[in-house]
This record gives structure tokens, C-alpha cells and sequence, in this order.
């Protein structure tokens, strides 16, 4: 006998804890939730520092690859994704910002109505409940801790005096009226532990709230349709392929690989594609894995025996090992850091009304994603483009559900975003080679030969990858034919099917993007409930 709920939520993840956790506030509703990991409740993923074990593994991961990226010189590129309840926020550097007021009034532009800044902004205050900052930008009452860092490091004070002496402004709040400066990031930690969107929306109602079922290692494999209507989810859990039926709808919150890869193996998506695979059409919507963007990202790195700094060196691990107990006591110290501590936003042209690149400046060396491994101590400073002109893709490597997804960021696939990247190059060496900085350098690992402009185009094709933010694959549209889901996040020309995650933004916000994605889950299930009261 199938079970039967309300609503079938596909996947753990921000979107999906989110809305999932809303929805099932009402305990007249009823909730499934199936996440294709575990539960992401222990120590590896509640311990900041931990991040380090998780993103260049497969522990907690996906640990997914790009094809062959042309415009990286043929490399194939890292795509981490979080693995369990929580998704990428279990495993991600936590770092809190929502993105600028225009990215959401020009998603209202592009004529998606009740998503302009001025409509987003309440669900951002919902979510968040923010220990430093209140007022008219801030939350206090939400289920996501939002903090200060508290690894309480020095090299805090050296950053922002490198920051001055390169003439950057300091800026305390990225998520206020203003988001242009350098300054500390505030983390989704609280008591010093990591905060997912399952320890916020999930994690404290699996066994309180009869009304959600969460059924983890349940990795969907297509979406059951009956006359055009969603009305169930098969999926594959401990080798069994079972399903789970849907009253209402079902909610698809994979992520912006996987949510396009489960549509294009239901029978959604292009036609032609789905047919070179085997598969039967069942609704053609061509958009479903297009307009795939990412924020292209680069790393400076250098080796420095200060203190302030980890990595693997005797006195490194030592300093760690000797942090246990404050951690332990005081929920404070190097193993609370997100190692992307400190950043911020900046224009690499004095003209532009709005930044166009991000900086983390990390406590440690970073080479391909942390899984090349340097002897010693030191840091890095990413720089990140965000609002890239190119578009990639995501498709189908196979009709076999547990395959990976096809993932094509088409990384410099526009010649604009490579020059746009090369003055947020120079940007970043501005704040790099500042005095305080510069101190501290005992060996730059990657840039000491850059000279001329065509070396930096040279360096970033040897050494750009993503900072972590696929969005797009399912975009929210009106009137767009490449549109997949309208406002309200409702798959086109389908019935009782929906989209509740990073694949439905029409554009990339200038920021991380886990924040944004929790607050389209609560979004989502604001609307929802509007629809259930007006039948």
C-alpha cells in the first residue's frame, strides 16, 4: 500500500527544509520529505571547521563534475553539493548574505511579480534570527541563527586595516540599506555550531510533529503523473524502489543540478533531449536545465607563519588540537571559523551603480577546493564575479536515475565576463599587496609571476572554478519561453507540481546564495497556504 500525503517534498536541502518546516506548522497538513542522504545531524556537520573534512570529499557530498570547461583551458571542473537534511547549508562556509535590493527588483522586472526587493525582504526577516543586528533589515523571532563570528582571530583587525590602507570602506552589515565594502561576515552558526536549514526548519520537528514524515537515503528517481497532474514521487531507499503519493502537490527542492534532472527523467523538458535517452515526453518545456549560472571564482593564496592562520603544519594542528576545549566549553576559538571569515563587496569601476565582485578572504590555503594539500600555515582571498553574462546547462548523462546530472557552467563561454574578471583581478591585488597584508606573506603560491593583463587571463583560466552558488536551471518566468515555472513557482503546463529552490531564480544574485534560497521556501509556502484558503 502507497502512503499518501498532502504534500511530497523532493529533497532536503534550504528550499526544502524551508518549506517543509512551514508547511507542516499546520498539523491539518500533512508533509513527506525525502532526502536522498542522511540526517546531517552530528558532529562533523555541526563543527564550523569540519567543512574542511566535507567539501573536497564525498562525506556529506555529491561531489559532482563538470564536463570539460572550454574557456578553463579544457579542465573539468569541482561541483560540491551537500549531501542530507540541510543540503548545502550542512556543508557550506555559512556565510549569511541575501543578495542586493536590485537583484530582486530586477527578477520583478523581468515580470515576476511579488518577488521585488520590497516583497522579499519580510521572508528574509522571517527566517532570520539575528543576535547582532535589528531594525528595519533584521529578523530576531526566526528559526535561523544568524551571528557574529567567533573565533575571535586577530587577523579580523589586519584585514580591515588592509582594507583602509587600500581604500576599500568598511562595512559592518552586507544585508542592510548599502552592501558596498569590505568587513566580518555573519555566519548561520549559533553557540558556535554550524545552523543548517534542517537544524532550523526540520531537525527539531522529526519526531513532534505527527503530520511530517522524513524519510532519509530516499533517493527519487521520477515524479508519477496521472493526466497531466503530479500525484506521487517513486524513489529508491536501502536497494527498494517505493513510492509516495501526493493529495495536494508535489514540491520538487533538489537543487539546481538535481530538481532539472528529475524533470527531464519524469518525461519534463525538451522533447528531442529526452528522446535521445529513451525517455517519453510527457510535458515539453525546453527551458528545464537552461540558463545554468554561477558565480566564476578565483583564489590568491599565501603562505605565512603567523599564528592567525591553519593548514598543515606541527604548529597548525597543534593550535587546533589545543581549541578543542574552549570549542567544548565556550562554543568559541579557530574550530568555530567558516575559514571565509572575512570579504565583501566591490566595484571594479567607479561608474558602476552596483558591485560586481564578491571577496572571502580565507584562514587558510585553498588549491582546487581544498583537496590539493600544502606543508605550512597561511591564507587566500577569493574573488568571485557576480552577475556573469555566460550560460551553461544541465542535462542528462543517462536515463539512469542514479547517475550524476550533466553539468555544463560554460564558465567564460562570454568574453565579457573574462574582462570583467581580469579588473576584479586587479580589485583584489589592491587589497592583497596593502601593507598589513603584505607582512604577513612569506610565499605567494600562485600569482608571483603575473605581470600584464594577458598573464591574469592566463592565471584565471589555470585556476577559475566555482565559488559554490549553481543557480537558474528552472527559471521563474512570465511570457518567456525558456520560462519553467511562473511566479508563484508552479511548473509550466503541469498540474500540482512545483519548484522550491535555486534552479527557479531567472538571474544570479550578487551573493551566496543559501540565504536567498530559504527565503523562496518560506515565499513558497506563504503562497501555498494563500492557495489552500481560496479553494
Amino acid at each position: 500500500m502507497t502512503d499518501t500525503y498532502d504534500f511530497v517534498v523532493v529533497g532536503g536541502g534550504s528550499g526544502g527544509c524551508a518549506v517543509a518546516g512551514r508547511l507542516s506548522e499546520d498539523p491539518g497538513t500533512s508533509v513527506a520529505l525525502l532526502e536522498a542522504g542522511g540526517t546531517a545531524d552530528n558532529w562533523v556537520v555541526k563543527t564550523p571547521y569540519a567543512l574542511s573534512l566535507m567539501v573536497p570529499g564525498k562525506l556529506n557530498n555529491w561531489h559532482f563534475e563538470t564536463v570539460p570547461q572550454a574557456g578553463l583551458n579544457g579542465r573539468i571542473g569541482y561541483q560540491p553539493r551537500g549531501k542530507g537534511l540541510g543540503g548545502s547549508s550542512a556543508i557550506n562556509a555559512m556565510v549569511y548574505i541575501r543578495g542586493h535590493k536590485w537583484d530582486y527588483d530586477h527578477w520583478a522586472e523581468l515580470g515576476n511579480a511579488g518577488w521585488s526587493y520590497e516583497d522579499v525582504l519580510p521572508y528574509f526577516k522571517r527566517s532570520e534570527n539575528n543576535s547582532d543586528f535589528n531594525g528595519a533589515y533584521h529578523g530576531q523571532n526566526g528559526p535561523l541563527h544568524v551571528n557574529k563570528l567567533r573565533t575571535d582571530n586577530p587577523a579580523h583587525d589586519i584585514f580591515l586595516q588592509a582594507a583602509r590602507e587600500a581604500q576599500f570602506r568598511i562595512r559592518d552589515d552586507f544585508n542592510g540599506e548599502e552592501q558596498e565594502g569590505l568587513g566580518l561576515y555573519q555566519l548561520t552558526q549559533h553557540n558556535g555550531e554550524r545552523w543548517s536549514a534542517a537544524r532550523a526548519y526540520v531537525h527539531p520537528y522529526m519526531t513532534t510533529r505527527p503530520n511530517l514524515r522524513v524519510e532519509t537515503q530516499a533517493h527519487a528517481t521520477r515524479i508519477l503523473f496521472e493526466g497531466g497532474r503530479a500525484v506521487g514521487v517513486e524513489y529508491r531507499q536501502n536497494n527498494e524502489t517505493r513510492q509516495v503519493r501526493a493529495r495536494r502537490e508535489v514540491i520538487v527542492a533538489s537543487g539546481a543540478f538535481q530538481t532539472p534532472q528529475l524533470l527531464l527523467l519524469s518525461g519534463v523538458g525538451d522533447g528531442a533531449a529526452l528522446k535521445s535517452h529513451g525517455i517519453a515526453s510527457m510535458h515539453h518545456l525546453p527551458g528545464v536545465g537552461q540558463n545554468l549560472q554561477d558565480h566564476p571564482d578565483f583564489i590568491f593564496s599565501y603562505m605565512s607563519d603567523s599564528p592567525h592562520f591553519t593548514g598543515t603544519s606541527f604548529n597548525g594542528i597543534g593550535r587546533l588540537l589545543s581549541s578543542i576545549g574552549l570549542y567544548r566549553r565556550e562554543g568559541r576559538g579557530p574550530l568555530t571559523t567558516n575559514f571565509a571569515e572575512c570579504g565583501g563587496f566591490l566595484k571594479t569601476r567607479p561608474d558602476l551603480d552596483i558591485p560586481d565582485i564578491q571577496l572571502h578572504f580565507g584562514m587558510a590555503m585553498v588549491d582546487d577546493h581544498g583537496r590539493k594539500r600544502h606543508w605550512g600555515t597561511g591564507f587566500s582571498c577569493h574573488v568571485c564575479l557576480l552577475r556573469p553574462k555566460s550560460r551553461g546547462r544541465v542535462g542528462l548523462t543517462s536515463a539512469d536515475p542514479l547517475a550524476p546530472p550533466l553539468i555544463d557552467p560554460n564558465f567564460f563561454g562570454e568574453p565579457d565576463d573574462l574582462e570583467a574578471m581580469v579588473a576584479g583581478y586587479k580589485t583584489t591585488q589592491r587589497l592583497v599587496d596593502a601593507p598589513a597584508l603584505r607582512a604577513l606573506q612569506q610565499k605567494n603560491l600562485f600569482t608571483a609571476d603575473v605581470r600584464t593583463d594577458d598573464d591574469i587571463r592566463a592565471i584565471l583560466r589555470a585556476r577559475t572554478d566555482t565559488v559554490y552558488h549553481p543557480v537558474g536551471t528552472c527559471k521563474m518566468g512570465t511570457n518567456d519561453p525558456m520560462a519553467v515555472v511562473d511566479s508563484r513557482l508552479r511548473v509550466h503546463g503541469v498540474g500540482a507540481l512545483r519548484i522550491v529552490d535555486a534552479s527557479v531564480m531567472p538571474t544570479l544574485i550578487g551573493g551566496n546564495t543559501n540565504a536567498p534560497t530559504i527565503m523562496i521556501g518560506e515565499k513558497a509556502a506563504d503562497m501555498i497556504r494563500e492557495e489552500m484558503r481560496a479553494m
